[in-house]
């Protein structure tokens, strides 16, 4: 059923292909020159898809990109592609030391938008880059941007911080701006919004509300030294909670409660909605939505679904759908670091809906994981790098934490102990999970134009990016590895009972990422949003060199550049199309 094509003739390609040939080359990453990546996207031969599909590259050689939008129709549309900046903590990454600084027009770890026309030239950019008196901000990353009226344009939005993830004190960096699509001039619309683990993200637009996923400030829900040594904000609950007697052990004695600054106990207290929160309506871990045309917008944010450890990828369903116009979210699972690390949680599709009483739903985190509790075996933390206990011991393999501390963790961390006194509602479910570590990373439905065996009408396609290393990998073998791959959904027909069909769509020939062996195929895949010529746009964020726990071709080299080292320049849109 499944094949690799090849583009071999302009018939084969159509107008749109603008494809490019590039040659196999070694890219290192300019401030840390011993991590490197094997880079030749070609024309995405070694992508395999279904049998009427192609794939082609339509831009190669870009710095982190993360967001993707449209403006115009299927005979004239440019492509506005968002490059995220310094999005992983790695000193490596450090925008401040690359050239003459973080307003170094060249810098790629700064974020900024490029404008394309549909052949692929570049019409504009990079706009936005940050500067002394505004665009962007400079450590980032920016995430996601897109237009109001989607192909009809109207003001683009966009999604930044100075999060730079698990950088020190960050708090309350992320905003949403608008972006001059031709001149790159930046305005907040609004700011102070929570920045941690994981700051504003993804975008949508319905009703006159513009939503977005503002993911967790921390990994589990209690901050630990993975976020920015303790410096980082805790997190925000989006309705009163109230706390478990449980605290939770970053070692030296600093024990901290959920929901909490580092270090701060308070055990069986009662937490009030939006504690904290710059503005009145803001939590997180949570979908949240403003009025799009309210004069000051900070104060129209609500809460409209929440209990997600990172509900990053967003996008509504159409009206005459089984989901029947409701929010698609794809949510990011906890991974094995920090005070409450860890293992095996998995990723979860879920639908956010409003609460029976008018607020918003509940799906559970941080005491839940899909459809179990955390304090399930089958989520106990096997020790890693990543645990506030462990002690660097490399040659304690596999854990590569001290005997002593390992056996800390397993005694202080087993069972994975409830941040909660309870749930402070009913639990939504998830209609579908992922594997630990997958990584949702965009959602989009597909247009009629794009259905053939096996793209049903209806179907949504979806990305996953893959892990980090943070845990050993789950697969048996490479062939079963998840992540750096597309996927596709076909759901029952509108009026049935909601059933789901989940089969892989798009993938690397070696089920690994492309940079470990120089195949012509994908790294990151970090969105995927549906073109105006009818084709699946991936945008690929590039290499990234991991804690390289579930696979050592991808570690990062040297023992102060860790953990997850960006290579620049290894960033692709790709496309896939029906023939």
């Amino acid at each position: 059923m499944f094949r690799t094509i090849l583009l071999t003739s302009a018939a084969s390609c159509a107008l749109l292909c603008a494809s490019q040939a590039f040659a196999a080359t070694t890219v290192a990453n300019p401030i840390c020159p011993d991590n490197t990546a094997l880079f030749d996207p070609g024309n995405g031969e070694d992508i395999v898809v279904p049998d009427g599909y192609s794939v082609s590259v339509f831009k190669a050689g870009l710095n982190f990109p993360t967001g993707i939008a449209f403006r115009g129709d299927s005979s004239n549309f440019e492509v506005y592609v968002l490059e995220s900046g310094h999005g992983l903590p790695s000193v490596c990454n450090e925008q401040g030391s690359f050239g003459s600084g973080e307003f170094d027009p060249k810098n790629p770890f700064t974020p900024d938008v490029l404008v394309f026309d549909q052949n692929a030239n570049l019409l504009r950019g990079p706009l936005a880059k940050p500067v002394a008196t505004g665009g962007l901000q400079a450590a980032g990353p920016a995430v996601d941007l897109a237009f109001e009226k989607g192909l009809k344009g109207g003001r683009l939005f966009a999604t930044d911080s100075n999060q730079a993830t698990h950088a020190a004190g960050q708090n309350n960096s992320s905003r949403i701006v608008t972006i001059d699509p031709d001149t790159g001039d930046v305005t907040p619309f609004i700011t102070n919004l929570p920045t941690g683990d994981h700051p504003s993200e993804q975008l949508a637009f319905r009703g006159g509300w513009i939503y977005w996923s503002q993911g967790s400030t921390t990994n589990s829900g209690v901050v630990g030294l993975d976020n920015g040594s303790g410096t980082n904000q805790h997190d925000i609950p989006c309705r009163d909670i109230l706390l478990s007697d449980n605290v939770f052990d970053s070692g030296n004695g600093i024990k901290t409660s959920g929901y909490s600054p580092f270090g701060t106990q308070r055990p069986n207290a009662v937490v009030s909605a939006f504690e904290s929160a710059s503005h009145h309506g803001v939590c997180d871990g949570a979908i949240l939505r403003a009025r799009l045309n309210a004069a000051h917008p900070e104060n129209t944010i609500e809460p409209y679904s929440w209990g997600y450890r990172n509900g990053y990828a967003i996008r509504f369903s159409p009206l005459n759908h089984a989901l029947a116009g409701e929010l698609l979210v794809g949510e990011d699972g906890a991974d094995e670091r920090g005070a409450r690390p860890s293992n095996n949680a998995p990723d979860n599709l879920q639908v956010a809906r409003k609460a029976d009483d008018g607020g918003p739903d509940y799906h559970g985190w941080p005491d839940r994981y899909g459809f179990l509790s955390t304090s399930q075996a089958v989520y106990n933390p096997v020790g890693g790098p990543g645990d506030d206990l462990c002690v660097p011991d490399p040659t304690n393999l596999p854990s590569t934490c001290t005997p002593a501390s390992l056996a800390a963790i397993l005694s202080e961390d087993v069972p994975i102990k409830d941040v909660l006194a309870g749930p402070p509602q009913d639990v939504t479910t998830p209609i579908a999970t992922e594997a630990a570590d997958s990584s949702f990373t965009g959602i989009d439905f597909v247009p009629s134009s794009f259905v053939r065996s096996p793209v049903e009408p209806g179907a949504a396609l979806y990305v996953l990016e893959g892990d980090f290393g943070f845990s050993a990998s789950n697969a048996t073998s490479p062939a079963h590895e998840v992540g750096h791959e597309v996927k596709l959904i076909n759901f029952s027909k509108p009026g049935e009972p909601l059933a789901l069909e989940i089969s892989l769509f798009a993938n690397n020939n070696t089920y690994d990422q492309a940079f470990v062996s120089g195949i012509h195929g994908m790294n990151r895949p970090t969105n995927v949003r549906m073109g105006p010529d009818g084709c699946a746009w991936i945008v690929d964020f590039g290499a990234v060199r991991d804690f390289g726990q579930s696979g050592v071709d991808s570690k990062f080299v040297g023992a102060g550049n860790g953990p997850l080292v960006q290579i620049p320049g290894t960033g692709v849109i790709f496309r896939i199309c029906p023939l």
